[in-house]
């Protein structure tokens, strides 16, 4: 008589993992949306505001696609990107330690929205020699509970996974503190050597501007500028 039972156990489990990330998928997409509603009030409001200050600052929202947004002020441009998958966390993370996630495991199965932060010209003149940084990263429950892995603020804030809930105030909360975050993470100059030799070549093909790298911090230790996850 065939045994059926692995085959059993397969069907069992697939239907399990896809209920679970069924649940996170729903959680995170409703957080992204939260996120984009967040930001686009935010530029409404901010735009008249900052026009008073400096008319050409520009403050600006854009779609792009149902997974990313960019939200831009003055030199900054925060972009917010939802992954498509599901993840959960290495053994040696931090999570596993919380009785939140001892209870019920599947807690720990996350989607993800990531922040990164670039340079406004660095997208407006095609420079892809340039660097964006990851700011933060959002994970998002089966149970709509979140926390927040990132720079300054935003590592030590938002880390309550066991009872923060990714509601219109959290998002807020988190998105106003990235683009602060952004704002007051000047661009140093990059070392001197970095930059200090082009070919003609470069010259003769395209922009020389554009082959030259820009970033916030390139050519330095990013990490150093603050603890990082």
């Amino acid at each position: 008589m065939e045994d059926h039972s692995d085959r059993d156990k397969i069907l069992s489990l697939l239907a399990e993992k896809a209920r679970i990330k069924q649940a996170v998928s729903e959680h995170a997409g409703q957080g992204f949306d939260l996120i984009k509603d967040t930001l686009k009030q935010l530029a409404d409001e901010l735009r008249p505001r900052v026009a008073k200050i400096q008319k050409s600052i520009p403050v600006e929202y854009s779609l792009k696609g149902d997974a990313e947004v960019e939200f831009s002020l003055a030199g900054d441009t925060i972009v917010f990107l939802l992954h498509s998958n599901i993840f959960t966390f290495d053994p040696s993370h931090e999570i596993w330690k919380l009785s939140y996630i001892k209870e019920d495991v599947s807690r720990a199965f996350c989607g993800q929205i990531y922040v990164y932060n670039f340079l406004s010209d660095s997208l407006k003149f095609f420079r892809s020699n340039d660097a964006g940084y990851l700011v933060a990263r959002i994970f998002i429950n089966k149970d709509g509970h979140y926390f927040v892995e990132g720079k300054r603020q935003l590592g030590f804030l938002y880390n309550d996974l066991a009872n923060d809930v990714f509601d219109a105030a959290q998002a807020q909360r988190v998105a106003e503190s990235a683009i602060l975050y952004c704002l007051d993470f000047d661009p140093f100059t990059p070392p001197y050597d970095q930059v200090g030799v082009v070919s003609v070549q470069d010259v003769l093909e395209s922009s020389l501007r554009s082959k030259i790298a820009t970033g916030k911090r390139l050519g330095f230790k990013f990490q150093a500028d603050s603890d990082m996850f």
